[in-house]
């Protein structure tokens, strides 16, 4: 364990894995541990490493010990540094994650991140492990001190847990029953945010569009949940409308939907809510009825076309984007071809593509008919080969248009060997684009004419329509005079098509990942 340090400040990193909630989370550690005397750690190692973990994947578990095992010699020779380990895994594991790795420090869960300053000091002192692993939420998430990433785009959560029983899905039993925020909370977190510079929001939930569900029936909700489904609109349709109002807010996104919650009226705020932007993440995971129900999915192929054919019919010029699964339990091949039958009909500007494996803990992984390995993976290569075509035949469509770009911070990863900027077009595509003759920040809007399309992002070479300077691109130089001056931002993107980097990716959601 640790011994004793000397005073004086402290310094932290945190190591994220997994979805946006995870990555939101991670802003919320760093805010406590700020407002509890530590700093950033720079180019030196620092006194404490969190890792914020993801159960998701089968090999999770492997990664984290890997990197714990990393770990170890750095710390036995820095006496006083500390490891903690949060998020899903910890969760899950608790007590396994000290008696695996005994020179871990502190383990907490995903119900009680506020305890993490707390934890550290106590493990400090006595000089013993500290694992605090609650049942449920103790404070809702939004309510603690948050260090954001970006200055001109933030993250802000209407609800924690999710409802659902989907087979492959362990979250659940790890971030609990969906609770809620109310309307006023939320709101009020966005004008603030507002008010420091951001122009970009993500609502975020596991099961982002099922907003009121926990807060019960609606004739006993609270009287502003009850105010903001008024008019036979349901509670996230109303936050959307409601969003719409905020004045300085020009970019309103929300990840992930549920198609079973998915409602016309949800449909109509997208389409009529100026601030929110046309483009949709709308989890598919497969399009074999008989897969969808072995999912515990419950909508089925027709249902979930309808759904797109409506929001195109509504928003022409959306961007819909989705997450797959292939090779689930049983799946057939004419099951597979189901799924290749609803990507052609949608037509995805890109998707989140996943090969099946294990959680343990999930009815799923107990299932009959686990595939073996080389059939999953050459349905993948085939699932991949499409969506790649058709990501590419969709991005054609945008050659000539004129686009309004939010410049980026660390999206475009070539863009000093070719003199560009990078950043987000309204519907969520990326745009590498010429750099104006005059100086832009990130958080500045550029207005772009599209003139190359590769699968999974747009190129602007003739020179800029125009430029607009924004309160977001003051906050981000602001920030520069802060002593953040070359640090990244995160990225509200979706994720891009094809195969997952084999870094630690933040994907839209955690309650459908594979």
């Amino acid at each position: 364990m640790s011994a004793p340090m000397e005073t004086g400040t402290r310094t932290y990193e945190i190591r994220t894995y997994g979805c946006q909630m995870n990555v939101h989370d991670s802003e919320r550690l760093s805010g406590l541990l700020e407002s509890a005397g530590y700093v950033r750690a720079g180019d030196g190692e620092p006194d404490v490493v969190v890792f914020n973990t993801c159960a998701v994947r089968e090999n999770a578990d492997n990664r984290l010990y890997g990197n714990l095992g990393h770990l170890r010699p750095v710390k036995d020779a820095r006496p006083g540094m500390q490891i903690a380990v949060g998020g899903c895994l910890a969760q899950k594991d608790r007590d396994t994650i000290v008696r695996r790795a005994p020179w871990v420090d502190v383990v907490f869960g995903t119900h009680n991140i506020g305890s993490l300053p707390a934890l550290l000091e106590r493990s400090r002192v006595l000089d013993e492990a500290q694992v605090e692993i609650e049942e449920s939420l103790v404070t809702f998430p939004s309510t603690l001190p948050t260090r954001r990433e970006s200055p001109y785009a933030a993250w802000v959560s209407i609800s924690v847990g999710c409802n659902n029983t989907c087979t492959f899905c362990i979250v659940p039993s790890l971030r609990g029953k969906e609770k809620d925020r109310r309307p006023g909370e939320v709101l009020a977190e966005v004008e603030a945010l507002v008010a420091e510079g951001v122009l970009e929001i993500t609502l975020l939930g596991q099961n982002v569009n099922a907003y009121g569900s926990g807060f019960g029936a609606l004739s006993q909700a609270p009287d502003d949940v009850r105010s903001m489904a008024s008019g036979k609109q349901s509670a996230f349709a109303g936050l959307l409308r409601a969003c719409g109002d905020v004045a300085g807010l020009e970019r309103v996104r929300f990840t992930s939907p549920h198609p079973k919650d998915f409602t016309d009226d949800v449909i109509a705020a997208m389409a009529e809510t100026p601030n929110v932007m046309p483009s949709l993440h709308m989890p598919l995971q497969s399009g074999s009825d008989a897969v969808l129900r072995a999912m515990r999915r419950s909508y089925r192929q027709e249902r979930y076309l309808g759904i797109i054919e409506k929001v195109r019919a509504a928003i022409p010029d959306a961007a819909i984007t989705t997450d797959i699964i292939v090779g689930f339990p049983g799946e057939t091949e004419a099951d597979f071809e189901q799924t290749l039958h609803v990507v052609r009909e949608a037509r995805f500007a890109s998707a989140f593509t996943f090969q099946y494996s294990k959680r343990p803990g999930t009815p799923a992984a107990t299932m009959d008919g686990q595939l073996p390995k080389k059939v999953v993976q050459e349905r993948y290569e085939r699932l991949i080969a499409l969506q790649e075509e058709i990501s590419w035949a969709e991005n054609r469509k945008q050659l000539g248009r004129t686009l309004e770009v939010l410049v980026a911070e660390g999206e475009g990863r070539k863009d000093d060997a070719t003199r560009r900027l990078s950043g987000r077009a309204a519907d969520n595509r990326l745009v590498h684009f010429k750099a104006p003759d005059e100086p832009v920040r990130p958080g500045d809007m550029v207005t772009v004419e599209v003139t190359y399309a590769a699968p999974h992002h747009l190129v602007a070479d003739k020179p800029a329509v125009g430029v607009r300077r924004t309160s977001a691109g003051d906050s981000w130089e602001r920030r520069q005079g802060g002593g953040d001056a070359g640090r990244s931002g995160v990225s509200l993107g979706m994720p891009s098509i094809g195969r997952p980097g084999r870094e630690p990716v933040s994907a839209p959601g955690c309650s459908t990942r594979p």
